[in-house]
């Protein structure tokens, strides 16, 4: 008779139950006092944005944590959203793991494949074995994009690395009214619409709340990890018009006066050491004094709908707080708030209300802007603050999001967790890297990184537990070298001091500039001391070689504007035709037709009623896209470029019956060097019914660099409207299929595309 053991002991397989015993596998055991993980990652926010750490901005319950635990002046990051999401879920750092850059593409290298390896395993993953139960909520952005369509593959997706429940959204950004959401492995719809007053960040944490209620109620004596990645602050900056309001009064004085209050109050915390200089304004950064009442009035309402979405998230954040508390966890919750990168510089020097027009070479001009105002913050619009607001962001740092120096890396920290840190509102100033994390709260579980995970040999944790920090402010830092790239920006920090190179865009890497500090002693990076001491720089550039060959960053290319066009082409290859049958939708703009700077045809097949309303394909939203729909039987296409509709309605309505109703696109003339003024040249769109005109206009304004963030349906318009209807507008009559055929006369602009592509990360 057959025998099989297990931790219950042997069993033995007779001829009937009478002769045979039966054997259970024991479920994972957590180690002794494992706690629960909460951790909560803000997107964008800059070194001074919380309350705790300089800011005016309402933060009191993330400032209550820090009262409750500690925060940590020298956490650093990788300077973008995918590269530090890597780092942190995996201990490594993110070339090592395969996303040296961003999830949006893979350039061929081993350190730039746009997702993370099977040989770097999630702190999920690794927790899995010890009983935790995970579960992710929120922004993933670390699966490409061509693979986040309703067929995947899935491997990337957060159920594949260890997360057990997942509701969130796969790209860098969405609308927080009308998102893209996931839940699990498919696509669903918000829960709510924006006149029901949704939000996603309140949907967020009613996920989140109930994922562990549920937790709660099925497996209370079990640990869980809730990895809590928040939309806020990333742009699109939407919030509550009261919330955003609120503050046009605290920032009115200008980036100037800001950047001076914010230092103030960190020196006066002790979060920077009393000496911290102020460095002067970033490249491209004017005076405040610069600009008249109305201008003015205009910055400060951007920089108002930030701090609006900053505060908003704050309040539903207490709410999860609360619900620990009242579930009797929080007491042996580990806590963590943090950023992802630094203060963003996608918002150019202006910011805007509606900046994906410009994208596509319409400008959106100043009396534009100030006429949309109020409408900053709310549905329909994508707005983002300018480089002097992005600068006070990163208080008292140097440069942005995207670069290596101070105001790219640093960011805040803050970890409470009342059972296990002794320590109340103390601060940590030793430095930290996003690598280190996982190895720190393996550290506090007490478990040790996996050699294998799903059959999968591991490589090695590359970051160092900071575990001993937590209870002791002289612990040391890490002994260890920490190298930083990002974009042919590179830098390094070991043993205080840090060594430092801004890359201009596809200039040769011979030719820049290192920059050395001492940050021992120069917290803002404000004194180069690059002249003075040559040798020491010239061994800590060495020495960034010596890293960058050993974690995979090699080759260094700078050439990521070309690299969307590659992978693009790549993804698509020779395929001109696309059939969507009815009941497709969701489908991801790196999934969708590429109808950028090109001539294709839309043949729409379907019965048509009289008088026929309804959408037939739209993609994209009310910041930019295309519909061609039925509107009183007529057929209607409108292109949307950055809120100015251009509009062609059929000269007769599509008569009852089956029939195939469509557009026509053909490029009329191409801009040799297009830009703002120029335009990309003509184009000209026709509407056909059954082959045969029956409308037609020609426009400058076209989809030369992206044709929108959101994604494409077919039969409605689900989400934010592409054209001045309700949405989703249902065809009222029966779709059968909608084909787009692409000519072969594609010409793009890497630099356009990768400005556009960058606008979005």
């Amino acid at each position: 008779m057959a025998e099989e053991s297990s931790a219950s002991g042997p069993g033995r397989i007779g001829l009937s139950y009478r002769d045979s015993t039966p054997s259970w596998r024991a479920p994972p055991q957590a180690p002794e006092g494992a706690p629960n993980i909460l951790l909560v990652l803000f997107d964008d926010a800059g070194f001074s944005d919380f309350g705790c750490f300089g800011s005016p901005v309402r933060t009191p319950t993330i400032d209550r944590m820090a009262a409750e635990g500690l925060r940590y002046t020298g956490f650093h990051t990788t300077a973008m959203c995918s590269t530090t999401r890597t780092a942190l879920l995996t201990g490594r750092n993110h070339h090592s793991a395969g996303v040296g850059s961003l999830a949006n593409f893979d350039s061929g290298y081993p350190g730039y494949r746009g997702k993370i390896a099977r040989e770097a395993g999630t702190l999920a993953e690794m927790l899995r074995p010890h009983g935790y139960r995970n579960y992710m909520v929120g922004k993933w952005h670390v699966t490409p994009l061509t693979e986040s369509g309703s067929t995947g593959p899935f491997d990337g997706w957060p159920l594949a690395r260890g997360f057990d429940r997942y509701y969130g959204f796969m790209d860098a950004a969405t609308d927080q009214y009308t998102p893209e959401l996931v839940r699990d492995n498919s696509t669903i719809e918000p829960p709510r619409t924006p006149a029901e007053g949704y939000h996603l960040t309140e949907d967020l944490v009613d996920q989140s709340i109930r994922f562990l209620a549920g937790h709660a109620a099925e497996r209370p004596g079990e640990p869980w990890l809730l990895w809590l990645a928040l939309g806020a602050v990333h742009a699109p900056h939407q919030a509550p018009a009261d919330i955003i309001r609120s503050y046009d009064s605290v920032f009115r004085d200008g980036w100037d006066a800001e950047r001076e209050r914010r230092l103030a109050r960190q020196k006066a915390m002790g979060i920077v050491p009393p000496g911290t200089a102020l460095p002067p304004r970033n490249d491209d950064v004017r005076p405040w004094s610069d600009y008249g009442p109305e201008q003015q009035r205009y910055f400060t309402r951007l920089q108002s709908a930030f701090a609006g979405m900053l505060d908003h998230a704050d309040r539903h954040l207490a709410r999860l707080i609360g619900f620990l508390e009242q579930a009797g966890l929080r007491e042996d919750t580990l806590v963590l708030v943090l950023s992802d990168n630094g203060g963003s510089q996608e918002g150019g020097p202006l910011g805007g209300v509606n900046l994906l027009g410009p994208r596509n070479l319409r400008e959106e001009p100043m009396a534009e802007k100030l006429a949309r105002l109020e409408d900053i913050g709310s549905p329909g619009t994508y707005a983002n603050y300018p480089l002097g607001w992005a600068m006070a962001s990163n208080t008292p740092l140097r440069r942005y999001k995207q670069n290596t120096h101070g105001g790219g890396i640093r960011d805040p920290l803050v970890i409470s967790w009342p059972k296990g840190i002794a320590a109340r509102g103390e601060l940590r100033h030793q430095f930290v890297h996003a690598s280190d994390l996982a190895p720190t709260l393996l550290d506090l579980v007490g478990v040790a990184p996996p050699e294998q995970v799903n059959g999968v040999p591991q490589m090695p944790l590359e970051g160092t537990s900071f575990a001993a920090s937590l209870g002791d402010p002289a612990a040391p830092s890490k002994a260890t070298p920490q190298y930083f790239e990002m974009f042919g920006h590179r830098g390094i920090v070991h043993q205080g001091w840090k060594a430092v190179a801004y890359h201009p865009p596809e200039t040769p890497f011979e030719d820049d500039r290192w920059e050395l500090f001492h940050l021992d002693t120069d917290f803002s990076e404000s004194n180069d001391l690059a002249t003075r001491e040559p040798a020491r720089l010239a061994e800590l550039v060495a020495l960034w070689w010596r890293e960058a060959e050993k974690h995979q960053v090699l080759p260094l290319d700078d050439r990521f504007r070309q690299r969307f066009i590659e992978n693009a082409a790549r993804f698509h290859g020779a395929r001109r035709r696309y059939v969507f049958h009815a009941g497709v939708g969701h489908v991801p703009t790196e999934v969708a037709p590429d109808i950028r700077s090109r001539s294709y045809r839309i043949e729409a097949h379907a019965e048509f009623d009289a008088a026929a309303n309804g959408v037939l394909i739209a993609h994209g939203d009310a910041t930019t896209g295309y519909s061609l729909y039925l509107r009183d039987g007529h057929l209607v296409h409108d292109m949307n470029i950055g809120s100015e509709h251009v509009i062609v309605t059929s000269d007769h309505p599509v008569p009852p019956g089956r029939h195939v109703a469509g557009l026509r696109v053909r490029r009329l003339s191409r801009e040799p060097k297009p830009s703002l003024a120029t335009g990309p040249g003509i184009s000209e769109f026709t509407l056909l019914i059954d082959g045969l005109p029956a409308g037609r206009i020609e426009s400058r304004l076209g989809f030369y660099n992206f044709v929108s963030w959101a994604g494409l349906d077919i039969g409605c318009d689900r989400g934010s409207p592409v054209s001045r209807y309700d949405a989703p507008f249902m065809f009222s009559g029966s779709l059968i299929k909608v084909v787009v055929t692409m000519d072969d006369d594609q010409v793009l602009d890497g630099d356009g595309i990768g400005r556009a592509v960058m606008a979005r990360e």
